[in-house]
């Protein structure tokens, strides 16, 4: 199936989502796709006691002028991108409308952290929901500021946009953790980036997860043979594809410590939706918040909807 080339992004009038637009639109250039932004609003209600239990609605009027102004604002910021843009106000929860709208889309994109604008519309809820049931590719980009900048960034209100030159991707074996590494190959080629691929083995006394292993476990041996699995999986990937040279590093740790760790490193962190061993759980739980919440750099995220059908 070939996905629209398209990217849509959700924009609440946060710094943090005009912040994941810029990136947004930093990467519809790269490509040369089209953008198309969108502002969602719910209609609150309340408990009207003078209506014996019922609800009042409130007029949406203020409400959606609003919206459209958060809109105007974010097509003022991006101005002259050289880029098609479209933009629409929505009515709904914000994640289940993004949640919707990504079956036509190539690449949705939301920022973390926000405040202010739409009650903190894309903190939390829509970047963790997104990505777990998206149709398409999703990445989560974190608010940077006062980062260090450069050649390779782009500053906007004080913002940096920060040019992919590394990739990290977790692998574990899993399918999904295979397709997160074939979506990191073919960034690396958008990119032209480096690639690296991480697993993670919690055999250290500190990691807690496998704790319970007997004490003459060789855990220099456990780690050597998913090296030796790594291998296998990356000499394959690169014997099949015309992509970069990809590195390996396997390490004691847990999938969230790791990569929240080397997201410091990195300008793009790529995951599968569903993985196992060191990645178990990865978005399904204290994983995912730890990952998505917690990384310095983007986030894409593969889920299996997001796949494309064979």
């Amino acid at each position: 199936m070939t996905r629209p080339e398209i990217v849509l992004v959700g924009v609440d009038g946060s710094a943090p989502s005009l912040h994941a637009l810029d990136w947004a639109v930093a990467y519809a250039q790269r490509v040369g796709w089209a953008l198309h932004m969108v502002c969602s609003y719910s209609l609150p209600s309340f408990t009207a006691a003078s209506l014996d239990g019922g609800y009042a609605a409130l007029d949406d009027t203020a409400i959606q002028e609003g919206a459209k102004a958060v809109l105007m604002e974010a097509q003022e910021r991006i101005a002259g991108a050289g880029i098609p843009v479209t933009a629409a106000v929505a009515t709904g929860d914000a994640a289940g409308v993004l949640v919707e709208l990504s079956k036509d889309y190539g690449l949705a994109v939301v920022g973390t952290r926000g405040h202010g604008g739409f009650t903190e519309r894309l903190l939390g809820t829509v970047s963790s929901a997104l990505p777990a049931h998206a149709a398409c590719p999703v990445v989560v980009v974190p608010h940077r500021q006062s980062a260090p900048g450069g050649d390779d960034a782009e500053r906007r209100d004080g913002d940096i946009v920060r040019a992919v030159r590394r990739i990290i991707v977790g692998v574990d074996g899993s399918p999904s953790a295979e397709a997160a590494l074939r979506a990191a190959v073919q960034q690396a080629k958008v990119w032209d980036a480096e690639l690296v691929a991480v697993a993670g083995v919690p055999v250290g006394s500190g990691a807690g997860v496998l704790a319970w292993l007997p004490a003459q476990i060789d855990h220099e041996q456990v780690l050597a043979d998913v090296k030796a699995g790594l291998d296998v999986i990356i000499d394959r990937f690169e014997a099949e594809s015309d992509g970069p040279t990809i590195k390996r590093i396997v390490l004691d740790g847990t999938g969230a410590e790791l990569l929240t760790e080397f997201s410091t490193a990195a300008d793009l962190l790529v995951v599968g939706s569903r993985g196992r061993g060191g990645f178990r759980g990865l978005l399904l739980g204290s994983t995912s918040q730890a990952v998505l919440h917690h990384s310095s750099c983007p986030v894409l995220v593969i889920n299996r909807k997001s796949l494309p059908e064979e």
